[in-house]
């Protein structure tokens, strides 16, 4: 089954976001915590996870390198309502997947769910497609 993990402080936004991916027919956990999102993954229950820039105390610049260090397969979504250029420039080095604005309305919502099914699309694209040695 294919996991995603949703880290947001904001429990409206972690509720409304889980309860859209339910629907899709994802396997969601939820957390606020910076620790069960490490778990997550390293336990490979996660592959894909939607972060908050500001999460734990934690800025996304602070957790997105621990993360890909956890796992560089690992699908992040930066969702942020409030990311500077030059911080996004910063995250897309460090590996972030997509940014996508907070969903707010039915429209935000479709973009993050064609971001969440995109990148579990690219995770299948590249376990099929392996280099030849």
């Amino acid at each position: 089954m294919q996991g995603l993990l949703i880290a947001d402080e904001d429990l409206d936004s972690r509720k409304s976001m889980a309860d859209l991916f339910i629907e899709a027919g994802y396997n969601v956990m939820v957390t606020n915590s910076a620790a069960n999102v490490l778990y997550g993954i390293l336990k490979k229950t996660a592959q894909v996870v939607l972060l908050s820039s500001e999460f734990d105390e934690l800025t996304a610049t602070d957790l997105v390198p621990i993360l890909k260090k956890c796992d560089q397969n690992l699908t992040i979504i930066l969702v942020s309502n409030e990311v500077s250029l030059p911080l996004m420039r910063k995250l897309r080095k460090e590996g972030i997947f997509y940014h996508a604005l907070k969903p707010v309305k039915p429209e935000d919502r479709e973009e993050i769910r064609q971001a969440v099914e995109c990148a579990f699309e690219n995770l299948q694209g590249s376990k099929n497609h392996k280099p030849q040695s």
